[in-house]
């Protein structure tokens, strides 16, 4: 009998794009010999009950969704024993995907799902509410909610116009964070605490993030002028922001976060979090397909 599947789909991820290469992906899964169950998910909560549920069956669960139903769906899964999970790209980032080694393409990626590698990856959590990639605040909150209501046309450089929306209005704001028990406190931009390496649509926040590490990267951006963060800004694009000397760099299991006035915590697109907050790594924890060459580095 063929391998079931089910398949949860975000109907408004991308603007639309999952639903667009939808029959597309179905055609190419059932060609593989997999037998495919397609759910439309109605919220976040909706999506972690579909998952549990199909998973008990012993099906794979398989997201065709932006990033945001990832973490939702790892962390629903990730007390299901024997629970795998497959990523079909359907967002507008799809940073997952990007670092996980798995196509962006989601046609191209259905071969993961039939022939991939289940591989244990580490998850995040907030307080408790999981997550697969970064959880940030601070300058990052604010460009977040721009982001998530900025037009779907705007594709991958939602962030960057949240960004340059944002920065104007700026003003820096006191942090303290605690990694492992080392405080360090600070006036600045933003704290970002990567599980992954990227988020906004290819944004390497995180360079040296590794999903399988056990440990989340921390990264601070001190104060500094707004000419100097909008020329630093770009330099995330590659990673190469970590050399300048108002980004500061932890790490750690456990993550303990403050500030002198409220923030939303943004984790994979979404709202995750207020201030003050606990992040802590879950080693292990999920169990993801992934291509037989690719990396989680």
């Amino acid at each position: 009998m063929p391998a079931p599947v089910t398949l949860l789909v975000n109907p408004s991820s991308g603007g639309g794009r999952a639903l667009k290469v939808l029959p597309a992906v179905q055609t190419t899964l059932r060609a593989t010999g997999l037998r495919v169950t397609v759910r439309h998910t109605e919220s976040l909560e909706h999506a972690r009950v579909l998952a549990r549920t199909a998973a008990g069956t012993g099906a794979t669960v398989v997201t065709l969704s932006g990033d945001g139903l990832v973490g939702a769906v790892a962390g629903a899964l990730a007390d299901v024993e024997g629970a795998v999970l497959g990523v079909l790209p359907g967002g507008r980032g799809n940073d997952f995907a990007r670092v996980a080694g798995i196509p962006r393409n989601a046609v191209a990626a259905c071969a993961v799902i039939a022939t991939g590698v289940p591989t244990a990856l580490d998850l995040g959590e907030v307080d408790g509410r999981p997550f697969v990639g970064i959880a940030s605040l601070g300058f990052d909150s604010v460009v977040n909610r721009i982001a998530n209501d900025a037009p779907a046309l705007l594709g991958r450089l939602v962030y960057a116009y949240g960004a340059a929306r944002a920065i104007g209005g700026w003003r820096a704001a006191g942090f303290t964070v605690t990694v492992d028990g080392r405080e360090r406190r600070f006036r600045g931009w933003s704290v970002a605490v990567a599980n992954s390496k990227a988020y906004g649509g290819g944004m390497f926040l995180a360079p040296a993030a590794d999903l399988q590490d056990g440990r989340l990267d921390v990264v601070m951006t001190d104060e500094c002028s707004r000419l100097r963060f909008a020329r630093t800004l770009p330099k995330v694009f590659k990673g190469t922001h970590v050399d300048e000397d108002v980004v500061h760099l932890m790490g750690g299991r456990e993550v303990q976060i403050s500030a002198d006035r409220p923030f939303t915590v943004y984790a994979d697109g979404d709202p995750i979090g207020e201030l003050p907050v606990t992040i802590r790594c879950r080693p292990g924890a999920i169990t993801v397909l992934l291509p037989a060459t690719g990396s989680s580095a």
